[in-house]
């Protein structure tokens, strides 16, 4: 009887331990939410998104990272762009906007060629450009696969972790730049006086036009002209993309859809960036497991529950969204590599090709 005594306290207190972990964890997601919604509240206020991405990552991984090594990998990078604008300039751009051009084109070195640094005859080292990592590009199998701190950590990262990167470089130099969403994928939209808006894709380093993206990105018109895709993001917008990559990293986490975190991310991501389809799908897919939930219990309410998942996934046909399969999101990733140069904006690449020592 003592023995059975002993193991019933024993699983007792286990179970307490595991209620107290997810007791904090849920804390922290909802510390995160209310910082984000007061982000969300402050558009003008700069660098917002570089702190909504760390707490957003860093809340999934348990707050194991502190803010200074994130802000002084950063500012690393910071400093290595400002070395290479000290040591290089635009020879023949001569438009009023050149130190915006200059200051993108020191992100894009940064993250995507070799830069070499001579600190004097006998000191100089060089960087390496940033790598696509073909490895669990869509975060299913570890999210953390598609962060900033992991893409800081290794070098290599994908089309979630590059682009923001870049973004939050550009919010620190001063650069004008915006996040941009085609189907499974983000990439950068620039402008410059001498040619007007151009596109930036971090997987390969190119500057492709805005033609091959619609032919190769598994792209609906109807999507375009609904705006859901190819549009410039607002800092609002960016930071609405935290939220649901907060609502993704509690689903990965916990997979609790049943408790209302996951749909209060939802509506707070649309609420300030209402054609956000991802978090649409998120919310139609949260819906169906609650629906199922429901139904299985003889839940009166199941029947309200499926037609608010219906009228979702209705509403996001109708505004153009496809689902990309893994199989084509492979080949596209494949062709991006194979096909650089082939239709990239030859007017951004000359621009680009500009910077040279001076």
């Amino acid at each position: 009887m003592l023995k059975l005594i002993i193991s019933v306290y024993v699983l007792v207190a286990l179970s307490q331990v595991a209620f107290s972990q997810m007791d904090s964890l849920n804390m922290k997601y909802k510390q995160t939410y209310d910082s984000l919604e007061s982000y969300l509240n402050n558009p003008i206020k700069n660098k917002l998104f570089k702190k909504a991405v760390f707490l957003v990552e860093n809340t999934y991984l348990k707050e194991q990272i502190e803010y200074n090594f994130f802000e002084s990998s950063i500012n690393d990078l910071v400093n290595l762009a400002h070395a290479w604008m000290h040591f290089n300039n635009l020879h023949s751009y001569k438009f009023s906007d050149s130190l915006q051009v200059i200051k993108n084109l020191a992100i894009y070195k940064v993250l995507k060629d070799t830069v070499r640094i001579l600190i004097n005859l006998d000191q100089r080292f060089k960087t390496l450009p940033y790598t696509y990592d073909f490895n669990d590009f869509f975060g299913e199998k570890e999210w953390s696969n598609m962060f900033v701190t992991k893409l800081l950590a290794t070098h290599s990262g994908n089309c979630h972790s590059l682009p923001y990167l870049y973004k939050i470089l550009a919010d620190e130099l001063g650069a004008q730049c915006w996040l941009t969403l085609a189907p499974n994928h983000i990439y950068i939209k620039n402008r410059c006086k001498s040619i007007g808006w151009y596109n930036t894709e971090l997987t390969s380093g190119d500057f492709p036009i805005d033609a091959w993206i619609m032919a190769s990105g598994y792209l609906p018109l109807q999507a375009i002209q609904n705006g859901i895709y190819m549009d410039t993001l607002s800092n609002q917008e960016d930071i609405a993309l935290c939220v649901l990559d907060l609502a993704k990293g509690y689903e990965h986490q916990t997979h609790n859809y049943y408790d209302g975190f996951i749909l209060k991310c939802c509506d707070l991501s649309l609420q300030y960036f209402p054609k956000n389809v991802q978090a649409m799908l998120l919310k139609a897919e949260t819906l169906k497991h609650i629906y199922q939930k429901e139904q299985k219990e003889k839940i009166p309410e199941a029947s309200d529950t499926f037609n608010k998942m219906q009228d979702l996934y209705i509403h996001l046909y109708d505004l153009g969204y496809r689902e990309m399969p893994d199989n084509m999101y492979m080949k596209w990733l494949q062709s991006v590599m194979k096909e650089k140069g082939k239709y990239a904006n030859q007017k951004a690449i000359h621009v680009m090709q500009d910077g040279n020592n001076k």
